[in-house]
């Protein structure tokens, strides 16, 4: 499947894949993923851009649930009470993928990518998290479309949120004001 449109419908300018790379190669640090409704596409998004080599570590496909903390250390106890969509799952994952494959970065995905809505949660909703060397971010998406797009768009919205943190860590740059996102613990951030 080709990466076609971000969670608006729009066509990313450029590849956000080759902009992380790039970036990942200039700062010499490694990333890796953990991904569950994207079932590897970030993975194979990542690894198509010349040069990643150097900077991809690997990943983890934890399409069940019980995978999530088995393989990518994700608390039993919080899977079990908020279930495999939800925000802190989804920086857990990130951080359990950063430990498990010794990365600078990691991104995650959760979600619901459809037919159906699962476990309560609606076809759409999304979690897309980073964990990296100052933190950890997660951000919610609740995207339209059908199954390929909600894919598809997680991979985009995932390489755009570490894209928007790897600036962050840029000594010396103004300060941002784009749009806020949530910190593991619920609380509102820029």
């Amino acid at each position: 499947m080709e990466i076609e449109t971000d969670a608006d419908g729009d066509r990313p300018v450029g590849s956000p894949a080759a902009g992380v790379v790039h970036s990942l190669v200039e700062r010499q640090q490694t990333l890796a993923t953990v991904e569950s409704l994207t079932g590897g596409l970030l993975a194979a998004a990542i690894v198509e851009i010349a040069g990643v080599s150097s900077v991809y570590r690997g990943g983890l496909v934890v399409y069940a649930t019980e995978l999530k903390s088995g393989l990518a250390g994700v608390p039993e106890d919080l899977v079990a009470e908020r279930g495999p969509v939800d925000p802190d799952v989804a920086v857990a994952l990130a951080e359990g993928g950063r430990r498990r494959c010794g990365a600078d970065w990691a991104l995650a995905t959760t979600g619901v990518a459809g037919p159906e809505p699962q476990d309560g949660k609606p076809v759409g909703l999304v979690y897309v998290a980073v964990a990296g060397p100052s933190g950890s971010a997660v951000r919610e998406l609740d995207l339209d479309g059908g199954r390929d797009h909600v894919r598809s768009a997680a991979v985009v919205e995932a390489l755009r949120l570490l894209a928007e943190r790897l600036h962050d860590a840029d000594p010396g740059r103004p300060a941002d004001s784009g749009p806020a996102e949530r910190d593991p613990a619920g609380a509102a951030r820029r």
